[in-house]
């Protein structure tokens, strides 16, 4: 499992210019359309950027890999650009491994509940209901709604919403 906590808290969608809805695929084209090193696209690049020495860097391909800098570069520009490259790297690292990225996105999911409001109740797995046929767990809400987490995301979420209204409870675990 990794230690998001100790990861700064970055969008890796968007520096892969995805959204969380995208499909592996989406993500790894994404993903190579940043960073793969394509011969025409880096030709195409140095081109532009002689051409126009004061307008920022363009956005494509080859900007960002280490190896493809033109020698004519500034300085801070390379950093930036092992920087990015590290960054976009980092990225698809997270999002492109099945688990890893069910755990970025649980996390972010985790994040965004609890920037929507204060935890209402403390509740341990073993007081929710149990619910066989679609292998969850269920507690019913004050408003009449309900909190639900399957069995698999039951190990991994600690903040569950209701489905219904605002109220978020904190989901615990017997050591």
């Amino acid at each position: 499992m990794m230690a998001f906590g100790q990861i700064p808290k970055k969008d890796w969608y968007s520096i892969l210019g995805a959204n969380p809805s995208a499909s592996m695929a989406d993500l790894k084209q994404k993903y190579q359309k940043l960073i793969l090193m394509r011969r025409r696209e880096r030709d195409r690049e140095l081109e532009t950027s002689m051409r126009e020495k004061h307008q920022s860097a363009v956005h494509s391909a080859t900007k960002y890999h280490p190896d493809k800098q033109s020698t004519d570069v500034p300085p801070g520009t390379v950093e930036e650009c092992i920087q990015k490259f590290i960054e976009i790297d980092q990225a698809w690292k997270i999002l492109g491994n099945e688990e890893t990225k069910k755990e970025y996105d649980l996390q972010r999911h985790e994040d965004d509940l609890r920037n929507m409001g204060p935890v209402d109740a403390q509740v341990y797995l073993e007081e929710m209901s149990w619910n066989k046929d679609d292998h969850s767990y269920s507690l019913s809400c004050r408003c009449g709604g309900k909190y639900s987490v399957s069995k698999d995301e039951a190990e991994e979420v600690t903040l569950i919403s209701c489905d219904t209204c605002s109220l978020i409870i904190e989901l615990l675990h017997c050591s």
